[in-house]
């Protein structure tokens, strides 16, 4: 089997690390380092890593000034309790950037949010609406 690691440059991993832990769910732990954590399904499977900007020498995460952070990058999670995380979402943000719809390509409901360093964030039913 292989996975993907997406990572993503945060400014405050420990901020980013229990926005996303309350938006998808999960329980409360709190990040490896200040500078790393792992965003984990209950499996233990990850769904996604927050880097600290200009923590180590990647290039890509040096800074967000160098281009838009998430430019070209679209955040893409299948949950499978969507009715419990459109109010958990609401509370993380004043408006969400896309209310509940279905997409009539999938089938299914979806709706975005943008995090706290403005990565568009969408959430989608696993199953058909």
């Amino acid at each position: 089997m292989k996975r993907k690691w997406t990572i993503i440059g945060v400014g405050d991993v420990a901020r980013s690390f229990k926005w996303y832990q309350s938006l998808l769910g999960l329980p409360e732990n709190s990040p490896a380092h200040d500078y790393f954590g792992q965003i984990l399904d209950t499996d233990g499977t990850v769904l996604l890593c927050l880097h600290q900007w200009g923590a180590h020498e990647h290039p890509p995460l040096v800074s967000p000034s160098r281009s838009e952070p998430g430019n070209g990058l679209l955040l893409f999670f299948r949950v499978d309790d969507f009715d419990e995380a459109l109010p958990r979402a609401r509370t993380l943000v004043a408006a969400l950037a896309e209310e509940p719809h279905v997409n009539p390509s999938t089938g299914t409901k979806e709706f975005a949010l943008c995090d706290p360093d403005g990565y568009y964030v969408m959430i989608s039913a696993l199953s058909v609406a």
